[in-house]
């Protein structure tokens, strides 16, 4: 029996050391100040701004894809205050729709309000990246459950967005998106190419 207790209990610890290193060393660790050099500039109002095409993948918590979606966004500007409007599309045939209201503040901060988000959504820019923390509240036909969230998006050098989420219920993952941002490729329509003389 003694036998047994040490194996549980040398069990429960190297668990608690791997939960303890993922909070402070994996996805739930990271730090905007960790990518301030690192890359081009993030700038949400620059970045997401216009007609946007969103494409991702949700994971269900053991890491299988659950649902794709393709999305479209159109964002807007007023000074340091911005309204992004969604359109999801999952492969289910399902769609749903979301309105953000942001706002950027001159030292970084980015806050935001959507009608399934509980409070204020609280984030931060810096160099490439951006985190945004909040609590959702899933639809009813979704079980209405209300998870945290902390979204990760980084800018990469021809302007798109990668997009990484996780969604935690007492602090068990039990979701992730990841999605790729980018504006909508009739912003990138050329004029026409001149004849050659």
């Amino acid at each position: 029996m003694t036998e047994l207790l040490l194996v549980l209990l040398g069990l429960c610890i190297g668990l608690a050391g791997v939960a303890l290193f993922l909070r402070y060393y994996g996805f739930q660790g990271q730090n905007p100040s960790d990518y301030a050099h690192q890359g081009p500039e993030l700038d949400i109002r620059k970045h997401l701004n216009g007609p946007i095409i969103c494409e991702g993948v949700l994971y269900g918590p053991i890491g299988r894809v659950n649902a794709r979606f393709v999305a479209d966004f159109d964002a807007s500007w007023d000074g340091n205050t911005g309204v992004m409007k969604e359109h999801f599309r999952y492969d289910s045939g399902t769609t749903q729709d979301r309105e953000w209201t942001l706002h950027w503040h001159t030292d970084g901060r980015v806050t935001a309000t959507a009608a399934d988000i509980i409070g204020e959504a609280v984030g931060e820019q810096n160099g490439p990246s951006l985190v945004l923390r909040y609590r959702i509240k899933l639809p009813a036909s979704a079980g209405g459950h209300v998870l945290d969230v902390t979204d990760w998006m980084y800018v990469v050098e021809t302007g798109t967005i990668v997009n990484r989420s996780q969604f935690r219920k007492f602090g068990l993952k039990v979701a992730e998106l990841v999605a790729v941002m980018r504006p909508h490729h009739s912003q990138f329509l050329e004029e026409e190419p001149k004849e050659a003389a």
